[in-house]
C-alpha cells in the first residue's frame, strides 16, 4: 500500500512545487510569514488554537493523574515525568505567546 502511496505522490512532484512555493528566486514578492499573509487575525487563530491544544493536554494529563484510573500512589519516575510534562506545557506556552509578541509564529 505504501508503495502504490508512494509512486502516487512521485507522479505530481511535491518536492519541486513546495521548493517553487518556498523560494524568493520564483516571486520575490511571495512571503510565507504569518504576518505576509496580510491578516493579523490568523496569527490570534493559531495562537488560540495552540491554546486550545494545550488545554486538552492538559485535561488529559490530569486525568491520568488524578482520575478514577490514577495509580493510588505514584512512583518517583512517574512523579518526575508529569512534573516534566506540566513543564513543557507552561514553556510551550510562553514560547507561542513570545513568537506572537514577535509577529513570526512558527
Amino acid at each position: 500500500m505504501e508503495i502504490i502511496i508512494y509512486s502516487f505522490l512521485e507522479g505530481f512532484n511535491v518536492v519541486s512545487v513546495i521548493n517553487v512555493l518556498a523560494s524568493t528566486a520564483y516571486s520575490p514578492k511571495l512571503d510565507l510569514s504569518i504576518e505576509g499573509m496580510r491578516s493579523q487575525q490568523f496569527s490570534t487563530g493559531v495562537f488560540f488554537f495552540m491554546l486550545l491544544g494545550v488545554l486538552v493536554f492538559s485535561g488529559i494529563v490530569y486525568m491520568v493523574m488524578f482520575g478514577n484510573h490514577a495509580p493510588k500512589k505514584m512512583r518517583t519516575g512517574e512523579k518526575m515525568m508529569f512534573a516534566l510534562i506540566i513543564v513543557g506545557i507552561i514553556v510551550a506556552v510562553i514560547f507561542g505567546g513570545l513568537q506572537m509578541l514577535g509577529g513570526n509564529l512558527y
